[in-house]
């Protein structure tokens, strides 16, 4: 019996290790245990006071409808302009939080990203803190994996899975015109008069790993800042699309890009004389993304790229 019982213990251990291989989130009662890469913490579901420093987790929260007590409302997105309310806190900057004033209201929740790492320790002082991150290398992956962490601890777990099947369905119609089409594509990022550009596996590198797009030039180094690039670069690789983020549109609040860009010497480009250089939106693209409204609207315009 007891050599039974034993082979049972050790039968129970095997399968609960198994499935933690799968899954990092383990819900018991009204709390749910999740490990992040920082960190394994408990979180109360549906908590009623939230504070959000990662725009893509804000993003997703507008979507689902749930409540947030706090942001840093700086630097909101324009499309997230509604938590810039007297009836939601301002906590800060994304690098300098307000650590008093998140004290003050005692939350349940803290969400954090990569801006806010190194200050992981003084959050988890106050209330449970998530730490969620988007891999460039696997952005769907760790995009759904952020949204579904979201269904769980909300309980809108139906909902996201709604909106993901219509994100996958998106995905599958771009890569059905990318998959057909020849044409190359260019990611760049214009700030202060320079440009970098991203390609496979870097921030931006998604166009390419997951919508399919073809790169201009498939050895562009993966770093997060991107690689810096002169305009006679552009001119070379001659992309039949030119994609252009304009960071100062919106840390300087003003646009400066398109006449960084279009100068005489681009004016050259396959791109420019096609009318092919793609302003996309930095609300999307550079201060939020992973969220389930931006990495919707962030396929629909690389996709009318090739409608």
């Amino acid at each position: 019996m007891k050599k039974l019982m034993l082979s049972l213990s050790v039968l129970a251990i095997v399968l609960l290790a198994a499935c933690g291989t799968e899954d990092t989130e383990a819900v018991s009662g009204d709390t749910i245990e999740i490990e992040h890469p920082l960190d394994t913490i408990e979180v109360e579901k549906n908590p009623e006071k939230v504070v959000v420093f990662d725009f893509g987790m804000l993003d997703t929260l507008k979507q689902l409808d749930v409540s947030v007590a706090g942001v840093p409302k700086d630097s909101l997105p324009s499309y997230l302009s509604e938590y810039d309310d007297e009836n939601i806190e301002h906590v800060g900057g994304l690098k300098e939080p307000d650590f008093e004033a998140i004290h003050a209201m005692d939350p349940d929740l803290i969400i954090i990203s990569g801006r806010q790492m190194d200050l992981y320790e003084d959050f988890k002082e106050i209330a449970p803190t998530l730490y969620v991150e988007l891999d460039a290398e696997r952005y769907m992956d760790s995009f759904k994996h952020n949204a579904k962490l979201a269904g769980k601890i909300f309980d809108k777990q139906e909902q996201v899975e709604s909106e993901l099947a219509e994100i996958e369905t998106l995905v599958e119609e771009l890569q059905a015109k990318t998959e057909s089409s020849d044409k190359t594509g260019l990611i760049t990022l214009a700030t202060g008069g320079k440009v970098s550009t991203y390609g496979p596996g870097s921030r931006f590198g998604f166009i390419h790993n997951v919508f399919g797009v073809k790169p201009a030039d498939d050895s562009i180094e993966v770093a997060t800042h991107g690689q810096n690039i002169s305009f006679e670069f552009i001119v070379e690789k001659d992309p039949d699309y030119l994609y252009v983020i304009d960071r100062d549109a919106v840390v300087n609040g003003e646009p400066a890009a398109k006449d960084t860009i279009e100068n005489e010497l681009v004016m050259n480009t396959t791109a420019y004389q096609n009318d092919q250089i793609i302003y996309l939106d930095p609300n999307y693209w550079y201060l939020s993304g992973g969220g389930l409204i931006s990495t919707k609207e962030m396929i629909k315009e690389i996709k009318q790229t090739f409608d």
